[in-house]
């Protein structure tokens, strides 16, 4: 590792995206997330990069295409209604086959919504928030230097697959400052890109980037290589936290800052012979099944904690299909659960399951 600085979890995002590479930024300000606009606007132009702020987020996420379509590493990044703007153009992108990073820094809704805090976007990121059936890599940080690190790894994933990848973070997240400690060097892998629409010069034939298929035996054929790609990437990009969960009295779901929460809550719990443990979802999509399955018949009961009315709890069950008991607790509209709150949540599930 290298230098250290201490940064807003927005401002290591952007730089870690100029250290992996990125040379294309194309967005919308809008807050939580304003600062990675801000950082980029200031920066790119010292790596010879192109900044836009486009006039709208439909306009950005098509620069994004057009941008991945000749093989750049681009990022484009919003929170909550302007990632709903741009969900026609990752499905275009899905469907194309175009590696890109797209951050979502989520604030409360549904609607407008508030600038506070919330993670109610869980559904739209992980289940395909646009038409068609699709995925994207959804990476889930808790920390500000995990967004370095994680929004590296994206660019990575993106281009290894040719794939969009999202950083899902919440305003806490983009708001709070930590210090990071950078790498002398990224290790940004390099990936040919043959398909890519960068000029033929004559040697050799037309690449063509599209997500059309007219006819539906060819749209189908398509379709079924996108699903085995998405079970490779599953089979291999999977990310996950486990933290005492071996002989757990219960074990609670969560992830991003809620995560950080439950942490301490776990302290607390220690001191009155409470053994919780944690399973935090790093990748969010591939959802990490299999830890859940690992440990279903160990706890008394699992909790899954949110910043929403319960979106991940459901991954959290079909995971478990039917094996242990599955609560939940959550707190919307931009407040945070409570280390309290989450304790006497804890204490209710285990007097009632004794």
């Amino acid at each position: 590792m290298g230098e250290k600085m201490l940064m807003k979890g927005n401002e290591a995002i952007a730089e870690a995206a100029i250290r992996a590479g990125c040379r294309f930024y194309f967005g919308y300000p809008i807050t939580p997330q304003s600062e990675i606009s801000h950082y980029m606007a200031r920066k790119m132009p010292e790596v010879n990069g192109t900044f836009i702020q486009a006039e709208s987020e439909v306009a950005a996420i098509n620069m994004v295409y057009g941008a991945a379509s000749a093989g750049a590493r681009v990022l484009t990044t919003s929170s909550s209604p302007g990632i709903s703007l741009k969900q026609e153009g990752l499905s275009y992108i899905a469907g194309a086959e175009l590696p890109a990073v797209i951050v979502n820094i989520v604030r409360s809704g549904p609607g407008l919504g508030g600038i506070l805090p919330a993670q109610g976007d869980y559904f739209q990121a992980v289940k395909g928030g646009g038409h068609g059936d699709y995925k994207m890599v959804v990476l889930a940080p808790a920390s500000v230097q995990e967004a370095y690190e994680l929004t590296v790894e994206a660019f990575n994933i993106a281009d290894r697959y040719r794939i969009a990848s999202m950083i899902m973070g919440d305003g806490t997240l983009g708001q709070m400052m930590e210090v990071v400690e950078f790498r002398d060097e990224e290790d940004n892998k390099v990936y040919e890109k043959p398909w890519a629409a960068t000029g033929t010069k004559l040697l050799r034939d037309h690449n063509v980037i599209t997500s059309i298929y007219i006819d539906p035996v060819t749209l189908e054929k398509h379709n079924l290589n996108l699903q085995a790609k998405y079970k490779k990437i599953s089979e291999n990009e999977t990310r996950v936290e486990v933290y005492n969960c071996d002989d757990a009295d219960i074990i609670v779901a969560a992830y991003g800052t809620v995560a950080r929460i439950v942490k301490n809550v776990i302290k607390t719990a220690e001191k009155e012979g409470i053994k919780v443990g944690l399973i935090r979802p790093v990748s969010l999509w591939p959802f990490p099944e299999k830890a859940f399955q690992k440990y279903a018949d160990v706890p008394k009961a699992f909790l899954t904690v949110e910043m929403s009315a319960g979106q991940m709890v459901e991954d959290v069950r079909l995971s478990l299909n039917g094996r242990n008991e599955v609560h939940f607790y959550g707190r919307m509209g931009g407040m945070i659960p409570a280390q309290s709150e989450i304790l006497d949540k804890i204490r209710e599930i285990l007097r009632e399951a004794k």
